[in-house]
Formats: structure tokens, sequence, C-alpha cells
């Protein structure tokens, strides 16, 4: 098998690359990614009023504002302009569940976007919480759905 064993951004001498996508047509493509902010049940009742602010509303900004910049976090991520672009966290009784959906019309998916933006606002929850819960974990980060067309 081949140096790069199938990997997308990993040429025939395993050499790392950006892949080349200027042939592929632009196209509507469409991606959610979910994951949960596990903690105590007292932890998520006091969410909303934690010393730090809304965490929340921080999280949800921070999980925007990360999808926004994937490409500058993620070395061989192209850099894509977002059409549509929503972070929702909803407070169940063991924790926070993250979705966040992201669209493009361009030459490439935005899934990576979409993970970026679960995962920063996962983190974002887990600073903002982290002086009352230190058992917290970030869990099941991951993509739900990718389309394209």
């Amino acid at each position: 098998m081949p140096a790069n064993q199938g990997l997308s951004h990993v040429d025939a001498e395993g050499s790392v690359h950006m892949v080349d996508v200027g042939d592929k047509p632009h196209e509507r493509r469409r991606a959610v990614a979910s994951g949960r902010v596990a903690m105590s049940a007292e932890t998520a009742t006091m969410l909303r009023s934690l010393p730090k602010g809304d965490a929340l509303a921080t999280a949800q900004l921070a999980g925007i504002m990360a999808a926004k910049r994937t490409s500058e976090l993620v070395p061989l991520c192209h850099p894509l302009p977002l059409t549509s672009l929503d972070v929702e966290l909803e407070v169940g009784e063991g924790g926070v569940q993250i979705v966040a959906t992201v669209e493009t019309t361009a030459q490439t998916g935005v899934e990576m976007e979409a993970l970026t933006a679960v995962s920063v606002a996962a983190l974002t929850v887990y600073d903002m919480a982290k002086a009352v819960d230190r058992d917290m974990t970030i869990e099941d980060i991951r993509l739900l759905e990718k389309t394209k067309g």
C-alpha cells in the first residue's frame, strides 16, 4: 500500500499537503456535529448564574467564532465562506448537549467547522464551570451528518 494508506492529506511519499479542490464544483454543503459536557445535576442547574457569567451564551459565541476560524486552527483545512452557522446548547440534568450545524456553498465540506464549533463550545462550558465541578467530562464529539448538493 502507498505511504499515504488512503489518507487524503498525505501524498505517496508520506508528506502532508492541502488537498487540491480546484476542480470540484461549488455546491451547497452542510454538516452537523454534536458533543456533550457531562456534569453533576447541581452544576447543570446553575449554569446560567455562574460567577463568570452566562456560560451557555458565551459557549455559543465561542463555538461560532471557532467555526469561522477553523482553517487557522487545523493546518490543512481550506478557509471557507460559511453561509449559515448555528450552535445550540441544551442543558439536561446530567450535562449540556451541543449541536452545531454549518453550511457553505464551496468546493469542500464543512465537517471540520462543525466539529470545531462543538469542541470549542464544550471547552468553554468546561472552563466556565470548572470552579464548581472538577469531575466534568467532554464526551462523544462526533459528526452526525454531512451532505452536499
